[in-house]
């Protein structure tokens, strides 16, 4: 084997993105929530996604309160406004140091979404939201 045949086989791409997307997109999709990669990153807005299409962006700027329940779930808030974040194993480590609700008191989730019916009916040991209200 040549280097350049072995240089190749340590960057080939898996997925169909070209190389420069991957390298711009800071966030890994962890299923239920993004994750920022970068350990000085913070996003300035938490997208809330529901599965009916409905989105509500928050500043975590006027976050003011982050409450987490295991039975409950999370409640954020927001100006005046609550949210409340339903699912299960919401606090469970995803990978070494990565939690939903320590990414949020962090500033380090930028998005949040509601599993469809085939993931919830699921026994999945990672976050799964299943429900977002506001």
């Amino acid at each position: 084997m040549n280097d350049h045949s072995i240089l190749q086989r340590y960057v080939a791409r898996t997925d169909d993105r070209p190389a420069r997307d991957v390298e711009l997109d800071p966030v890994d999709d962890l299923g239920a929530f993004g994750w920022l990669r970068g350990a000085r990153e913070r996003a300035v807005m938490l997208e809330l996604r529901r599965k009916d299409g409905a989105i509500l962006a928050v500043t975590y700027g006027y976050i003011d309160k982050i409450e987490f329940d295991p039975s409950g779930g999370i409640t954020l808030s927001a100006a005046g406004q609550k949210v409340c974040i339903h699912g299960r194993h919401l606090n469970t480590e995803v990978r070494p140091t990565v939690r939903l609700f320590e990414g949020l008191t962090r500033h380090r989730v930028p998005w949040i979404r509601e599993a469809d019916s085939t993931l919830r009916e699921a026994d999945v040991p990672e976050a799964l939201i299943d429900r977002i209200t506001w």
